[in-house]
């Protein structure tokens, strides 16, 4: 059995027929994340032992892997920092408990950008996660490990967790699906947080469909998160492929259209931007309706840094439990203090060290007015805005990159018009707390690139059957690394 090309559904069947055993699914899937773990380093441990819970549901019996920020207990969980290296949760974050009582059978924790933060997939204190595409690559992160295990094929879905592109920009890097729901849709219980206003737990997979499945298992209101939604009651994965006709659908016209980098010599951007542009035409003949719209420039720009100001700030204060005290290796000193900082010197990348610093900055009370506040005032305006244009419009559609999946020791901290526009929209959907989804959509030299979908926030059906009318048309659906796409 080609286990590597099969999607939930595909497995579903098999495991349904008695062609494959659920154990033996687990074994293969082992055995390929143990295969490829030096090449690619998607996980940060692999379960040796198949544990299953018998259920009805359409994952019983799939393997997946789970992103190591979220807590499972008796199992290491480190979320990829030296600081939590050796802690092993007593307790189960309730997605995890989810997938449990559906039967989905745990593979393996996913290496992430330490403690979420970053979008490289190069921080983590196991080293550095490659695209499975071009191992010269990044896949992008945090969500580093997620993407990687399911574009290698190992697992057919893994969970991951978005606060500003997390999953939605390794999907396209890695040329699978990276779903974000509505915020609340998923609980965030026993998630390490990152920035609490702007987390999401979702997941990655290969098409739109077991998106779609994976996210019915996933959702639902839970008394121990307080901000989450009561479940709409829908089967998404029976809506996927109801009608799109008259749907209409908007991208921003500074981001997008060609003729604003005239003056650009950037062949990969030039070339994403027209077969963007060629994948509209072909929605549109299917039944869309699709516009350009200008978009404040001004807003545009503030996106990255209202995103850093406000994520900073919340990491800074989320994070300030991780003391070497609690959790962690102890520090050394003589006093309190002196553990604690020896701890999280020791503890923290310097990146990290650099966000916790700027958010200590940010939340010091003669700055909270004119950095924190500020930037939550812009964060406001953009989402009026987007509100705005959705009371038009039934979604945004963007590509969820402005290329490829970028070459290591390539600089990404560089401000430019493609870096602060085309490499940040997707904040967007963290902002507003918007349903979004990236779709693997076509090739650059020999490259997936993805195109993203974000849609009113309640209406995470409608934005998962868009996707599906997408994908259809498209030739990027069930795709494994080193597939030739003709």
């Amino acid at each position: 059995m080609d286990y590597r090309h099969k999607t939930i559904m595909d497995l579903r069947s098999c495991l349904d027929e008695g062609k494959v055993t659920a154990e033996e699914l687990f074994e293969t899937a082992k055995d390929l994340a143990k295969q490829y773990q030096e090449q690619d380093n998607s996980f940060v441990s692999i379960c040796d032992k198949f544990k299953m819970k018998q259920s009805q549901s359409l994952l019983s019996g799939i393997p997946y892997g789970l992103k190591d920020n979220i807590s499972t207990s008796g199992i290491l969980t480190t979320a990829s920092s030296n600081i939590l290296k050796d802690y092993i949760p007593v307790y189960d974050a309730t997605v995890y408990q989810k997938l449990k009582q559906s039967g989905a059978v745990l593979v393996g924790k996913t290496t992430l950008d330490e403690l979420a933060m970053g979008g490289t997939g190069t921080t983590a204190h196991t080293g550095i996660v490659k695209n499975p595409w071009d191992s010269a690559r990044m896949i992008g992160g945090s969500s580093a490990g997620s993407a990687a295990s399911v574009a290698r094929g190992v697992v057919p879905f893994a969970i991951g967790t978005d606060t500003g592109d997390s999953i939605r920009k390794p999907a396209s890097f890695g040329g699978v699906v990276g779903f974000k729901p509505t915020y609340g849709r998923v609980s965030r219980y026993g998630l390490f947080a990152f920035a609490s206003s702007l987390d999401h737990v979702g997941c990655l997979t290969r098409n739109v469909l077991d998106a779609a499945i994976v996210t019915d298992v996933i959702k639902g209101y839970d008394p121990l998160d307080m901000t989450s939604l009561k479940d709409d009651g829908k089967e998404y994965h029976k809506m996927v492929n109801n009608s799109i006709k008259g749907r209409k659908l908007f991208y921003i016209k500074e981001a997008c259209d060609l003729d604003n980098y005239q003056d650009q010599d950037d062949s990969e951007l030039i070339e994403t931007l027209k077969q963007f542009h060629e994948v509209l035409d072909k929605l549109r003949g299917i039944g869309f309706e699709i516009e350009g719209i200008s978009f404040d420039k001004d807003l545009l720009n503030a996106i990255y840094p209202a995103y850093m100001t406000i994520s900073c700030a919340e990491a800074t204060s989320n994070n300030a439990n991780l003391t070497g005290i609690q959790f962690g290796p102890r520090g050394e000193g003589n006093s309190i203090e002196e553990i604690m900082f020896d701890a999280r010197s020791k503890g923290f990348s310097e990146l990290i060290k650099r966000r916790f610093i700027l958010g200590s900055y940010i939340l010091q009370k003669e700055n909270q007015e004119r950095l924190f506040l500020n930037a939550c005032r812009v964060r406001r305006l953009i989402v009026d805005k987007v509100n705005e244009l959705f009371k038009k419009y039934d979604g945004l559609i963007m590509p969820a990159s402005g290329g490829i999946a970028p070459l290591f020791g390539t600089k990404s901290d560089q401000l430019s018009d493609r870096y602060l526009l085309l490499e940040n929209h997707l904040a967007i959907g963290n902002f507003g707390g918007f349903p979004s989804i990236t779709v693997p959509a076509f090739f650059v030299d020999a490259m997936p690139v993805g195109i993203n979908i974000t849609g009113r926030i309640m209406e995470d059906d409608v934005v998962l059957m868009m996707a599906q009318a997408m994908e259809n048309i498209l030739k990027c659906k069930n795709m494994v690394a080193g597939d030739k796409i003709v």
